[in-house]
């Protein structure tokens, strides 16, 4: 099966940067990734890079999405082609009220199209199905939101756009129980009622434990070290980063030597 996002030799940062570091990862349509490693690993970066965000440049590689080159594409074109990016820290939006967001968004997208009413009705069984009160969809988008809530947000973004490729960056980062059972209902929902391709990119393990997870990639210092099952999980949860990181120090050596 051809991978549905495909990223080859991937170099990518700041102006005064290089961030990432020769990057192959591909992705099949209905499985589940995650990347792992270390705060400062490249991790949320090379979500970024994917999704195209103007504030890293591709210096060599290709970021391919459905057999097409999308290198050089802008965000909304991506986000039109069903890549989803849902943010660390999700900025707030004065003046925009989230039910109009959502509503605007969707049309965006042809086969997402629907009546006012076949859409309220919609957005309402969403927020049933995450146990969200429908008063979020009457304030600005974000204003005053915590973290949790914003991320419940990005939860029923996610159901409403059910996107090819979903990229999840650190979503279990800061929450309490409550909105960690939501996050965790939301990408349940979706693997269930979506044949998409999931990346969820962590640090932590706690979201990942009503997860079936396909494949585990490990960055460190920006650069893939490692790709394996699902066990690599609770080897990391046991023993950390250490390994990866001497993994990449010998690999260095070797090519100094």
């Amino acid at each position: 099966m051809s991978d549905l996002l495909s990223v080859s030799g991937l170099t990518a940062g700041t102006e005064d940067k290089t961030i990432l570091h020769d990057i192959d990862l591909g992705i099949e349509a209905g499985k589940s990734y995650v990347l792992m490693g270390p705060n400062g690993a490249g991790k949320s970066t090379l979500g970024h890079v994917i999704m195209g965000d103007p504030q890293y440049t591709v210096t060599s590689g290709t970021i391919a999405f459905e057999g097409r080159d999308i290198t050089s594409e802008t965000p909304d074109k991506r986000s039109l082609a069903g890549i989803y990016l849902s943010y660390q820290a999700p900025v707030e939006i004065p003046g925009v009220p989230l039910y109009s967001f959502l509503r605007t968004i969707c049309q965006k997208r042809p086969e997402l199209k629907m009546t006012s009413r076949q859409f309220r009705q919609r957005v309402n069984e969403v927020c049933e199905q995450l146990s969200m009160s429908t008063d979020y969809l009457t304030r600005d988008l974000n204003v005053g939101f915590s973290g949790g809530e914003k991320k419940k947000v990005e939860m029923l973004q996610l159901l409403l756009l059910q996107p090819k490729l979903a990229i999840l960056d650190e979503t279990d980062s800061g929450l309490d129980v409550d909105a960690l059972s939501v996050v965790s209902r939301g990408i349940e929902a979706y693997r269930s009622t979506c044949d998409g391709a999931l990346l969820i990119i962590t640090h932590n393990t706690r979201i990942l434990e009503r997860i079936n997870v396909d494949q585990v990639h490990v960055m460190v210092h920006g650069n893939m070290v490692s790709s394996g099952p699902s066990s690599l999980i609770d080897e990391i949860d046991r023993e950390g980063f250490a390994k990866y990181e001497a993994m990449l120090a010998q690999k260095a050596q070797g090519e100094l030597a």
